[in-house]
């Protein structure tokens, strides 16, 4: 197959040849490669987090919380058959919750009490699924607790603890005794806002926390698909009327999905500097070369070589450099991304640097996910910038006069 004219040159001017220009090359080749290769993985473990942290949301709630306004709703069993005729939705159970004192010995804690009722639990919540001592089970005066919480206060599975309600801060002229529960597991999602910040009892004990006769706080409610959750709840609520409102899960947790968001923005926008960079070294290498060749590029324009042939040269030299460092840069990406938690636990045995502390982040690996969108936006972009880089030379080159050209050099 015969190449073109301006194709065939630039090939010819990229070979190897032992020159400072190859070495020039090589390094604006590596240049493209890190810059690249530096975006899929930060970009990737950006995505990692967003799936980790949805996970761990869902582990605990369920996808739809549902409440009343301006207070309890008084018949759950009526709502929540409602609820479930919602197409879509997959199960449903009521609550009450609550910020309470936990007392053991002398540790005092301030976490949030959840009354349970374990016949519809299991249908909406994955704790049972997470236990990591003890068993699951609100039966007979006991509880629940997550491990964090259950650190800082000491506790084990078959203690007790006292538990008492801020209910009785409001009428000083009553007096009301904590309320006593025995740990019958500890429950671990992964999450330390609610592993550190949650206790489970049943229905019942809550409402007497809080002085409810048969009410509850709100339902939480499941679906088939957690991505559909805001389309579902728009049903759920014209299901119950005006009176309820239908918070989903992106709605609970959306300051934390939109800083997240933010940071991977703020991550691809300060990386992209490191392409930017390295299209900046091809446009210097392929200055370099039409300085080097002017006496052969004069010589082509005395001959009659279109001056779109002269200036493809210098584009397809910079488009083949963006090329070759786009895709060596995603498959270096790829390969440290494969082998990213051998690297971390490397680094941590070498030289004792811990990336994510587990104390800290409470986590054993990295996360990461692979975006094919984010893999074509990043290469685009790369090769934009690459190509462009060819237009300063292209454009020295197209004017360039065949006669000083040949008679100076």
């Amino acid at each position: 197959m015969t190449l073109p004219f301006s194709l065939f040159l630039a090939l010819k001017y990229l070979k190897p040849k032992r020159t400072f220009m190859s070495v020039i090359t090589i390094i604006s080749v590596v240049g493209v490669l890190l810059g690249v290769a530096v975006l899929v993985i930060v970009l990737s473990v950006m995505n990692g987090f967003d799936d980790m942290w949805r996970d761990k949301i869902l582990n605990f709630n369920a996808h739809i919380t549902v409440s009343k306004f301006g207070g309890e709703i008084a018949d759950p069993a009526d709502a929540m058959e409602k609820v479930l005729k919602v197409p879509g939705v997959t199960g449903a159970a009521p609550y009450v919750q609550g910020l309470v004192f936990l007392q053991f010995n002398n540790r005092i804690q301030t976490p949030l009490v959840r009354g349970i009722d374990p016949r519809y639990e299991r249908s909406v919540s994955r704790i049972p699924e997470n236990m990591r001592f003890g068993e699951f089970t609100v039966a007979d005066d006991q509880a629940v607790i997550g491990a964090d919480l259950a650190r800082r206060l000491g506790v084990r599975v078959g203690d007790k603890v006292l538990v008492h309600s801020p209910q009785s801060l409001t009428k000083p002229d009553e007096l009301r005794l904590p309320e006593e529960l025995k740990i019958a597991g500890i429950f671990e999602v992964g999450m330390w806002e609610f592993d550190s910040g949650f206790i489970i009892t049943s229905l019942g004990k809550a409402r007497e926390l809080y002085g409810l006769s048969r009410g509850v706080h709100a339902i939480q409610v499941m679906t088939r698909d957690p991505d559909r959750a805001s389309e579902i709840a728009r049903r759920v609520e014209a299901a119950l009327g005006p009176e309820f409102e239908a918070q989903t899960w992106m709605d609970l947790n959306h300051q934390l999905f939109s800083a997240l968001r933010v940071e991977k923005n703020m991550m691809f926008f300060l990386l992209f500097f490191i392409a930017l960079v390295a299209g900046f070294c091809i446009a210097c290498t392929l200055i370099t070369v039409a300085v080097q060749k002017t006496r052969e590029i004069g010589l082509m324009k005395a001959v009659g070589v279109p001056t779109r042939s002269i200036l493809g040269i210098f584009f397809w030299q910079s488009w083949i450099e963006g090329l070759l460092g786009s895709g060596l840069g995603v498959g270096f990406g790829l390969l440290v991304l494969k082998y990213r938690n051998h690297l971390m636990r490397w680094l941590a045995d070498t030289f004792h640097w811990e990336l994510f502390p587990k104390e800290l982040y409470h986590l054993s690996e990295i996360p990461s996910k692979v975006d094919s969108l984010d893999l074509i936006i990043v290469t685009s972009i790369v090769m934009l910038i690459c190509t462009l880089a060819g237009a300063i030379p292209a454009w020295r080159a197209a004017r360039l006069d065949p006669v000083p050209a040949l008679r100076y050099e």
